[in-house]
């Protein structure tokens, strides 16, 4: 039958507004960057990455990589052979800064014989305090990427720098793209100095990151690194100029998702048996590679970017960060919303408290999800 000739049948048929409404009634698909240093394969950095993958109204524009719990030339590795096993190539990998604006190791080395060490430095740890139980990385420099345990990847990061990548994404998608930070923010601060108009531009920002009261319902080896310095949290204090800029750089929107709201969980060995039962790509990588044990600190993040009902308390504070190299550099600052010193620190939605078992069920449901390759 002749095109034209099927018009007329729709037309005659009344067919075409309610194809119009169909079509207009089509959910449009969620944009988000995530920006992680997503250290893997078994650190908790890649799991909350496939969680937003596997929702099916997000589409994921990039994975923008810098330095922090580990390297950024090791992370974008991880990050590249994940995408590989789980058939996602087609997202671009990006990567970014390797080291802080300012910070330093040695400065940090510095700090600590003035003012105690450091409960916990990411890539700078050169040491394992006897306490930890969990596996940890050996201590390397910047430029080493060593042998991976899920095998070295074939594929490429993007030709660019995420701070490009950003900007530009942001620039074809003015209004609409989410950026989901759950690493250092040193990223993010270079986007927003190349550009001034990058984060109004974003549709909003959703972060790990900063710490004002954090209760955790036990004392482990993660609680302690915040119960002798609740304000210090380790996305901000790997690169506080960062993060000041990044919270100054004027988004419409910014959601901050704190230590406090991650201390009552943790991704124990019965949630991964849960979350691994499948046998898609997805839950077996996540059953060969995640390790147990942690606290989910960046699935808090993405958790209540895709499911924002997940949060049962939050409170709107006006947020920075203390760049003075003094005793609390670093350190989070807060105060009542709208009451701050004025000198540019915005206004934020701290999440404070989640629903705990709400998150589990959002994990096991986006890993065990089958149709990830696309």
């Amino acid at each position: 039958m002749q095109t034209r000739s099927l018009f007329r049948i729709f037309f005659a048929v009344g067919l075409f507004p309610a194809l119009a409404i169909a079509v207009t009634a089509a959910p449009a698909s969620r944009k988000v960057i995530i920006d992680q240093d997503a250290f893997g394969p078994g650190g908790p950095n890649l799991q909350p990455i496939l969680m937003v993958i596997q929702s099916p109204d997000v589409e994921v524009l990039g994975i923008t990589i810098e330095s922090g719990d580990g390297w950024q030339k090791e992370n974008v590795a991880h990050t590249l052979r994940m995408l590989e096993l789980i058939g996602r190539t087609d997202i671009p990998v990006v990567a970014g800064a390797t080291y802080p604006l300012v910070n330093t190791e040695e400065e940090t080395r510095r700090w600590e014989k003035i003012y105690g060490k450091l409960a916990y430095k990411g890539a700078w740890m050169e040491e394992w305090p006897d306490y930890n139980t969990v596996n940890r990385t050996r201590y390397h420099a910047a430029d080493v990427v060593p042998p991976l345990e899920e095998g070295e990847p074939a594929t490429k990061p993007a030709a660019e720098t995420a701070a490009d990548f950003l900007v530009r994404e942001v620039r074809v998608f003015p209004g609409e793209v989410t950026i989901l930070a759950m690493g250092p923010f040193t990223n993010l601060a270079l986007a927003a100095r190349l550009d001034d108009g990058f984060a109004a531009r974003a549709k909003e920002l959703v972060i790990m990151g900063g710490s004002f009261n954090p209760r955790a319902p036990q004392l482990d080896e993660f609680a302690m690194q915040f119960i002798h310095s609740p304000r210090v949290e380790f996305n901000s204090r790997w690169d506080p100029e960062a993060a000041k800029i990044m919270l100054h750089a004027g988004w419409k929107k910014i959601t901050a998702v704190p230590t406090d709201a991650t201390t009552a969980t943790k991704l124990t060995p019965e949630l991964m048996r849960r979350a691994t039962a499948a046998t898609t790509p997805v839950a077996q990588y996540a059953a060969r590679y995640a390790q147990p044990g942690f606290p989910m600190w960046d699935e808090v993040a993405a958790g209540i970017w895709l499911k924002p009902e997940l949060v049962r308390h939050s409170e709107g504070l006006a947020m920075d960060i203390e760049i003075d190299h003094g005793a609390n550099y670093g350190a989070t600052l807060s105060w009542p919303a709208g009451k701050g010193p004025g000198l540019g620190e915005p206004d934020v939605a701290a999440v404070l408290e989640i629903d705990v078992p709400g998150l589990e069920a959002l994990f096991v449901e986006c890993l065990t999800r089958p149709g990830a390759a696309k």
